[in-house]
């Protein structure tokens, strides 16, 4: 959530590089180093965590949650944990709109990035790199390779604009039809 945390973060790795380096230890120099977007306070700081990483995951499962304030273990509110709730889909393609922009490489991650009635929602906010279970690798990849770009981002403006959740789900349909 904080500047401060990522550059206390490559301050160690570069300490741990350094000590390797005195021990003659090789390693990949080249190693890239990326951010979790978990919480709505990194979504909405994203300049500054895209100015000192090199990459970012998006973290559906915690940011859907933190964003709602729904505990999804609790069984008394897991009902209200929604991954098509508007602040949650603003903030999703807030992110991938932004990394995209800043050509920062962003993935999604977590049970959105998985969930196949989802995928053309996520490619037209823009994503291109999806991460999730090896199972559902072949379905989400032939749902991509069947998918027309263009329609798809129409589809999410329309998506966006809406504030009611039955709309959401309509527009869904229409999307995945």
């Amino acid at each position: 959530a904080h500047a401060h945390e990522v550059e206390q973060a490559l301050a160690f790795i570069e300490q741990a590089k350094q000590q390797l380096d005195d021990k003659g230890v090789p390693y990949d120099k080249g190693v890239e180093v990326g951010g979790m977007i978990e919480i709505p306070a990194a979504a909405l700081a994203l300049p500054m965590f895209m100015q000192r990483l090199d990459f970012l995951s998006l973290g559906t499962n915690d940011l859907i949650q933190y964003t709602l304030a729904i505990d999804r273990t609790d069984d008394a509110v897991a009902h209200l944990y929604d991954p098509l709730h508007p602040a949650v889909l603003h903030l999703v393609a807030h992110v991938i709109h932004a990394a995209n922009r800043g050509r920062t490489p962003v993935a999604v991650c977590g049970e959105m990035a998985g969930d196949l009635s989802l995928t053309r929602l996520l490619l037209g906010f823009g994503l291109r790199s999806f991460s999730m279970h090896p199972a559902q690798r072949l379905a989400i990849k032939e749902r991509v390779l069947r998918t027309d770009l263009a329609a798809v981002q129409d589809a999410a403006q329309k998506v966006l604009r809406s504030s009611d959740a039955a709309k959401t789900r309509e527009l869904l349909a229409r999307l995945n039809a």
